[in-house]
């Protein structure tokens, strides 16, 4: 079947566009976050195509006093994957690698318009590819960008301004759970594990990214520190090395009272960078780890649904409450030069971590 991405020279397989090799677990992901430079108005939105499902979906989510409301969106894909509309929930590519605009009509009191501007071209993380036993769990390709952003969200007739906004985005497709879970587990057996950081962060003149993904013993097995000077072209990333990620949990929880990366730079000069989280979003507004709305899932044709909760409310150690991001000040010292910032610090931790003492699949701190 030919469709609208076919006239375009993207191809990467001698397949029409519509097939993305044979993994029925292929997927194409938007995701952005915004908020203003006090903290205040943290949304985020998600959008992701699974070309072998032949499903797209779509959320955003924004907090206001205390609760997290959401839209969710999905619908049949019918093979073209050049329509970025699901529901209310559009997304407009102004100029590639730099401007994206993500747009929510009014569904039951939510709307949107919230344009993204790169502080630079973005930075592309190492791939990840990991496997359970003999069966491929990630393979994965993603590039992220800060973001300065503008627009305005309403909620219930509550418009708030995104003026001088700041924001991140990122870009991720390739092969990962999603939809029905495998009828067929892979053998033998064993507790899931999955321990995940990642914390854009906005400083003056330039963008931190640090990521990180470790195994039970707390070895990574994906990882990467840079810094993005605003202008920047993406193979102008200046990686940093030795880098050590490490949290403070929050007793009883499996989140972060606190985050530090410790670092060297390319001159031998020793970083340091420390998070103070302010605010805590629900990824499952977004549809991670969602029991409803997960990534990929069947709704029919056309599915659309506002939900509303108070993120203080949850039990925070149910696994669909393990995932979250937490917005955060930062702060940045060295031995010449010292800034604060702002950004996000993700978490996601399941299943046993030797260094944070997490023994079972979602105990928290002792």
């Amino acid at each position: 079947m030919l469709t609208k991405g076919d006239d375009y020279p993207i191809h990467q397989t001698p397949e029409p566009i519509a097939f993305s090799g044979t993994d029925r677990n292929f997927y194409d992901r938007y995701f952005f976050c915004a908020y203003l430079p006090d903290g205040s108005g943290y949304c985020a939105g998600a959008f992701g195509i699974y070309p072998h499902l032949n499903v797209a979906d779509a959320h955003f989510s924004v907090v206001r006093d205390g609760v997290q409301h959401c839209v969710h969106a999905s619908r049949l894909l019918g093979m073209e994957r050049m329509d970025l509309v699901v529901g209310p929930i559009s997304i407009s590519v102004i100029e590639p690698l730099m401007v994206v605009r993500l747009t929510i009509a009014d569904h039951e009191g939510i709307s949107a318009e919230l344009t993204f501007a790169g502080r630079s071209e973005p930075i592309m993380e190492p791939r990840f590819t990991r496997r359970q036993g003999p069966r491929l769990f990630m393979d994965v390709t993603r590039f992220t960008q800060n973001c300065r952003v503008s627009g305005w969200v309403s909620v219930d007739g509550k418009r708030q301004d995104y003026e001088g906004g700041l924001g991140t985005r990122d870009r991720s497709w390739g092969i990962r759970p999603i939809g029905a879970a495998d009828a067929q587990p892979a053998v033998p057996m064993v507790m899931p594990q999955f321990y995940w950081l990642w914390a854009p962060t906005h400083f003056p003149n330039l963008s931190l990214f640090d990521h990180v993904n470790e195994d039970e013993s707390g070895a990574p097995w994906n990882r990467r520190a840079s810094l993005m000077l605003d202008g920047a072209k993406q193979n102008e990333g200046l990686h940093l090395s030795e880098d050590k990620f490490s949290i403070d949990w929050q007793t009883g929880k499996r989140h972060a009272a606190s985050a530090a990366l410790d670092c060297i730079d390319a001159q031998g000069r020793a970083h340091r960078v420390t998070w103070e989280p302010i605010a805590t979003f629900q990824m499952k507004g977004i549809g991670y780890g969602h029991p409803n709305w997960g990534h990929g899932g069947w709704k029919g044709e056309l599915a659309v649904e506002r939900e509303d909760f108070r993120p203080d409310e949850l039990d925070p150690l149910l696994l669909p409450h393990l995932h979250i991001q937490a917005l955060a000040k930062a702060r940045h010292e060295s031995a010449d030069a010292s800034s604060d910032g702002i950004g996000i610090v993700e978490q996601l931790v399941i299943g046993p971590h030797g260094p944070s003492g997490f023994v079972g699949l979602n105990d928290g701190k002792a």
